[in-house]
């Protein structure tokens, strides 16, 4: 294969999604080079990124060739063609564990994701507070996840996985924004936020948005 990595991702860096394959990347220590796409004009629709992206979305990845969009079938592909540092726990039930957060994280908490976009992360918070319906999510969430997370300076499945930077993300979106969010909870997101792969992200140069 390649030595370089092409990975493309929104040209703010606020997308949670292109976070995840380039925190993936860090940690694997490949090396990759990033092209910025303009979601906000739309370049992922371009005749040129379509011929290469099955979705249109980013972020994508292209590694020998290979053109490869959706952020977790990118984690897994990685995990699977670059096995040192592993993205995911090795045993079976833990990795179908790890699978099945990592899944329902991207599939729901509509409202929260909605009311804290990742701007309130990368950008400025809001003053609005959240819906009923976005506390109910968040309620929801807090209930799932307070078992798994007896040590708020411990990962979930005892080895750091991706799967703690999709979750701490998730948190972060209230956190950051000042939301009432279980004190043990909310020190696991800021102890995942200090991960050196995780603050390489966070240092991008993002541009100003109104």
């Amino acid at each position: 294969m390649s030595s370089k990595i092409q990975l493309y991702v929104d040209h703010l860096f606020a997308s949670p999604y292109s976070m995840s394959v380039f925190v993936a990347l860090v940690e694997k220590g490949l090396d990759f080079d990033i092209i910025n796409i303009d979601i906000d004009a739309g370049e992922q629709h371009s005749a040129e990124y379509a011929k290469l992206s099955i979705t249109r979305r980013v972020p994508m990845i292209i590694d020998d060739g290979f053109a490869l969009t959706e952020s977790s079938a990118i984690t897994e592909y990685l995990d699977y063609v670059y096995p040192d540092g592993p993205l995911y726990p090795r045993a079976p039930r833990a990795k179908a564990r790890a699978r099945q957060l990592q899944a329902w994280i991207r599939s729901d908490f509509m409202p929260i994701r909605e009311e804290r976009s990742t701007a309130v992360i990368f950008y400025r918070p809001t003053n609005n507070p959240l819906s009923e319906n976005a506390q109910q999510a968040a309620h929801r969430l807090f209930e799932a996840i307070d078992p798994l997370i007896e040590d708020p300076e411990a990962n979930l499945f005892g080895e750091w996985s991706i799967v703690d930077v999709d979750l701490a993300l998730l948190l972060s979106r209230m956190v950051m924004n000042g939301d009432d969010v279980p004190p043990k909870l909310a020190a696991y997101a800021k102890n995942q936020w200090k991960r050196p792969s995780v603050v390489q992200w966070t240092a991008q140069a993002r541009p100003d948005i109104d």
